[in-house]
């Protein structure tokens, strides 16, 4: 029978393994077994620096989850190496980052990330219990200046019969936004925003109805509408890199969501207007109808990640209910088509969309709208969340 973990239980699984990690980075590998290759030994320190400072070194991987030989593994984790300096992403993928499971190395499908020198593997699926798993980083794994690592490095780790709690989705600095775009953002009429606005590559002439007033430092502008910063491509620096960089995280954010392995498939067929839902990872291979209100029930420290194939439609009126302590910040909805949200609706939670969003006349949002083209308001109220 499977168990699941209270989230105090697993946090401290996480921290066990990463206080053991950092005394073995301290001591340097040693005797008894370990991980192989490139990194020298589970969690060896080395790499990602010269003596002078000017010439490019080997890479090494500084510590791996979960660590090699470990036991009692969450059937629905995650694995992940960091590594001693900033590698190529586009050479750690599917084919130089793999997963395999029992003596005969059955692949295990799943996607690859990359941010802030590490690298996370998303099995597609559950893993099954008690079972060995092997991951591999090949020496196709390269530098961002080009070094491969020196050798392939392997790990091996043992799943338990439990699962752990939903992790939240890592924005990196696109949390930094309330609501940010890529192509544009319009309010027809004016609408109240709490938060920073962020457009990028397209310019501030694509942030429209705000009526911006410049800042001295042309680094930021303000708006009698926003309560917080807005941010332009062609504003001064340090604003151009600083945005690129949130983008880049938003795109980042919405692949892990996508990636993550689901609880639960296809439910309601794509209609869930007038259930209560708990924490977990929901999947469809469709578009999601809400056309009456939804409550997600659980805790303070629960998650909730809707991934939606095609179009998000929330219908005029609906209410996202939030109870038994369940913010906002821990709900995410990536969604790969439009996301339509009705006039006067209240909707929760942070939106991932490859595509544009709409809030209609009168619609609240607590959360964020990072969108991969265009968000267009018609005067809304959107409230990041608390902390």
């Amino acid at each position: 029978m499977v168990q699941v973990l209270r989230l105090s239980q697993i946090t401290g699984l996480f921290t066990t393994l990463l206080l053991s990690a950092t005394f073995a980075a301290a001591c340097g590998p040693s005797g008894g077994g370990g991980a192989t290759g490139g990194g020298g030994g589970v969690n060896s320190l080395g790499g990602g620096g010269s003596a002078d400072g000017g010439i490019p070194t080997v890479p090494t991987v500084l510590v791996s989850t979960p660590l090699h030989d470990a036991t009692g593994v969450p059937t629905n984790g995650y694995v992940s190496v960091t590594f001693s300096e900033a590698m190529d992403s586009a050479k750690l993928t599917e084919m130089t980052f793999t997963l395999t499971s029992g003596a005969a190395e059955v692949p295990v499908p799943g996607k690859v990330t990359y941010a802030k020198s590490t690298a996370v593997y998303w099995p597609a699926v559950h893993l099954a219990s008690n079972t060995t798993f092997t991951a591999t980083i090949t020496e196709g794994a390269t530098s961002a200046s080009g070094i491969p690592l020196a050798a392939k490095y392997t790990w091996s780790f043992t799943t338990g019969d439990m699962v752990g709690p939903v992790l939240p989705v890592d924005l990196g600095t696109a949390g930094d936004f309330v609501i940010l775009s890529k192509t544009g953002i319009s309010t027809v009429p004016n609408s109240t925003v709490t938060g920073n606005l962020g457009v990028s590559p397209a310019a501030a002439s694509y942030i429209t109805g705000f009526s911006l007033s410049a800042d001295s430092t042309n680094v930021f502008s303000t708006s009698a509408q926003v309560t917080g910063k807005v941010y332009a491509a062609d504003y001064e620096p340090p604003t151009p890199s600083n945005l690129t960089t949130a983008v880049a995280d938003m795109e980042i954010a919405f692949t892990a969501a996508a990636a993550r392995a689901p609880d639960v498939t296809e439910l309601g067929a794509g209609d869930i207007g007038g259930m209560t839902l708990t924490a977990g990872v929901y999947k469809w291979g469709t578009g999601v109808l809400i056309p009456t209100n939804v409550t997600l029930n659980g805790s303070g420290t629960d998650v909730w990640i809707f991934q939606v194939a095609q179009s998000l439609t929330v219908g005029s009126g609906v209410k996202i209910s939030l109870t038994g302590g369940a913010l906002s910040k821990n709900v995410f909805w990536q969604v790969a088509g439009l996301v339509d949200i009705g006039t006067t609706a209240q909707f929760e939670g942070v939106v991932l969309t490859q595509k544009s969003v709409t809030l209609n006349t009168g619609a609240s949002l607590d959360g964020r709208l990072l969108a991969q083209t265009a968000v267009g308001l018609s005067g809304n109220t959107v409230v990041e969340p608390a902390p």
